[in-house]
């Protein structure tokens, strides 16, 4: 039992490793934001957070323009 619980340990550290490599070598977190992609920006598709917040109480034409509503 206690050499199944050591073994796990060791895979799940080598994989901690494996999986922080490109963080250590690139020296900071990947960036994950839809807004910042930038074939995301080339399709006009953009963060549905910023839209709703861009959106909510506005009755102008203008402000919702881009959402169609």
């Amino acid at each position: 039992m206690f050499l199944v619980f050591v073994v796990v340990i060791v895979l799940v550290a080598i994989a901690a490793v494996f999986l922080s490599i490109g963080v250590i070598i690139k020296g900071k977190f990947p960036d994950t934001h839809v807004g910042h992609n930038v074939e995301m920006k080339k399709r006009g598709i953009s963060c549905v957070k910023n839209e709703s917040t861009f959106c909510q109480g506005r009755s102008d034409s203008e402000a919702c323009r881009g959402c169609q509503l």
